[in-house]
């Protein structure tokens, strides 16, 4: 399957004091995390920012997809995304999720979605994560139109996605400065 992938990274990152995607954990910018699990999965790989998003260099081949100034929601960056992909699938990560894996990539890319417009990896702690998902080109109509003001999850679980079941560590983001700090320490343990 000639799947997309793509890490949004066009959240204002105020919880953390700036932007996500250039946030060094580890000695790396945030951002490289999810986007090396991608590049390791799938053959296209963009990043989706707002204009005004710091970003770091993203290396060789990555490509830089600018969303609309508004609305500032999860939504755009993925209706971009998929509007971008030109008819194929996107598997979309936030930029705040070191942990996932090419392993948890491919499950995306190969889940059979059946009917279903999007496959979205969930826990059993923290329900549907709709920013580690893999989305249909079906679901763009569906998306395209959202409600700025809704909740992602509501509006991403109205689609009636497949829900894959992974595991919740995969699936740990980075919202503060005490998160970045957790996330190093787990790092630094491995």
């Amino acid at each position: 399957m000639d799947v997309v992938g793509a890490v949004l990274a066009g959240g204002e990152g105020s919880r953390l004091g700036g932007s996500k995607a250039a946030a060094l954990l580890a000695g790396r910018p945030l951002l490289s995390y999810p986007l090396a699990a991608l590049r390791a999965a799938v053959g296209e790989v963009a990043v989706v920012a707002k204009a005004e998003t710091e970003l770091p260099a993203v290396g060789y081949g990555v490509l830089i997809w600018r969303e609309p100034d508004e609305p500032r929601h999860p939504l755009a960056g993925i209706v971009e995304a998929l509007r971008r992909a030109e008819g194929r699938p996107v598997v979309v990560l936030a930029c705040d999720l070191p942990f996932v894996t090419a392993e948890l990539v491919r499950e995306l890319v190969s889940a059979d979605a059946g009917a279903a417009p999007a496959v979205v990896a969930t826990t059993h702690e923290r329900g549907l994560q709709p920013l580690c998902a893999r989305y249909e080109p079906a679901a763009l109509d569906l998306l395209t139109g959202f409600d700025p003001a809704g909740r992602v999850i509501t509006q991403v679980q109205e689609l009636g996605p497949l829900h894959l079941a992974v595991d919740p560590d995969l699936l740990r983001n980075v919202n503060s400065a005490d998160d970045l700090a957790a996330a190093e320490a787990e790092l630094s343990r491995r």
